[in-house]
């Protein structure tokens, strides 16, 4: 199916969602739009962005707009960071590789994850820009550690630590329509399977040009050719759900540079995270609703956070932003920056890394717009004052 003359010129996230969804499997798309149980914290998460005011402010000067700032040493065009995803590189042709190149164009930092099709080596051979790498601390600690190494070695300077998947959360959508299910009856298989080869586009660009199951950063623990009932049994065996705080001294001692852990939720475990290694930062992050669902959207527990630990750590924000406005919002609220990944994977989908930089050039304009009607030219100036009272 063609793109319909209304999205000729797709700009908001909406617009490259429904652009993904029409080119993508239906598995893939339900994958990457879906969260757990019910979906509520999901929506939540992006309704509250929807429902926090800005405070409009006038007659001020602001003819220079500078929404640059600096975390971990490096300088970034905008307070924004392409999220970890898993299996991104399913969406489309070398997907990561795509969004990394699209980061470096715009001076942002781009995340990989564990689980993402490209490996680190693929994105480092490609791109200039020094990029984050995610990890997951597996029972298989070896492998684990050589994992670093090779993060190392590829010149990583941040190693963001994800601490909020000790178990996975149930996520309804994945086994209703047989995504990563190793039991499905002979019919139920083949319906499956034939969502694949009916989006023409996603078979000749991926399945057959993008080596979708190559699964790059887990060489040696699952090699190509795994498929993903394979890959959803090899995560199940390796998430380690005995990791405590003290777990995390042996990440410390094994990376030395800055540690970020997303992952929470709770000012208690804000605490703990500076307490227990020194966390250099922390994501206020329910994992983008696919975890536990029914917990609070993390822009409304940001500000808690931010007075429990602010001044002793760096402070990100993922979940439910989709525009420069909710960066603002962000920022705001008491982050030093905010992550975006359903936002950079829709658009990789849809359009490679072309739709990621249309994207990542509209929050920059929607942030210089949202700046100057706030009365505030400088990312260091923007502060709850922007924000209308509840």
């Amino acid at each position: 199916m063609t793109d319909s003359p209304s999205f000729l010129a797709p700009v908001t996230i909406s617009d490259y969602r429904e652009l993904a969804r029409r080119r993508l499997p239906r598995q893939l798309f339900d994958y990457l739009d879906g969260g757990a149980y019910d979906e509520l914290t999901l929506k939540e998460n992006v309704k509250a962005f929807r429902n926090a005011r800005l405070r409009q402010r006038v007659m001020v000067d602001v003819s220079k707009i500078d929404t640059s700032t600096e975390l971990f040493g490096q300088k970034m065009a905008m307070p924004l960071i392409l999220a970890p995803v898993g299996l991104a590189g399913m969406m489309r042709k070398r997907a990561e590789v795509q969004a990394a190149k699209a980061a470096e164009a715009h001076n942002l930092p781009f995340t990989l994850s564990t689980v993402g099709i490209c490996p680190m080596e693929e994105i480092r051979a490609h791109t200039k820009a020094p990029f984050w790498f995610q990890l997951y601390l597996m029972k298989d600690r070896g492998f684990a550690k050589s994992v670093l190494d090779r993060a190392k070695e590829a010149g990583v300077p941040v190693l963001v630590f994800t601490v909020d998947l000790a178990v996975v959360g149930a996520r309804y959508r994945d086994p209703r329509n047989g995504m990563m299910v190793a039991d499905l009856p002979l019919h139920k298989k083949l319906w499956a399977g034939l969502q694949y080869p009916l989006h023409t586009r996603w078979l000749f660009d991926v399945a057959l040009g993008g080596r979708p199951l190559s699964f790059g950063n887990l060489k040696g623990a699952l090699d190509g050719g795994a498929g993903l009932a394979e890959f959803r049994q090899w995560i199940d065996s390796q998430f380690d759900p005995t990791v405590t705080w003290r777990s995390l001294e042996w990440v410390r001692q094994n990376w030395s540079g800055p540690i970020v852990l997303k992952g929470i939720l709770d000012p208690e475990d804000a605490r703990a995270a500076v307490s227990s290694i020194g966390a250099d930062g922390i994501v206020v992050s329910n994992h983008g609703g696919r975890q536990l669902d029914g917990v609070e959207p993390t822009l409304h527990a940001l500000p808690r956070i931010r007075d429990a630990v602010g001044g002793r750590t760096k402070i990100l924000v993922d979940g439910g932003i989709r525009n420069g406005l909710d960066v603002v919002k962000a920022v705001a609220s008491g982050a030093d920056a905010g992550l975006i990944g359903r936002a950079w994977v829709f658009p990789v989908a849809a359009r490679g890394q072309k739709g990621v930089e249309a994207v990542l050039t509209n929050f920059k304009k929607e942030m210089k717009v949202a700046m100057a009607l706030t009365g505030v030219t400088r990312v260091s100036d923007i502060d709850r004052g922007c924000l209308l009272s509840k």
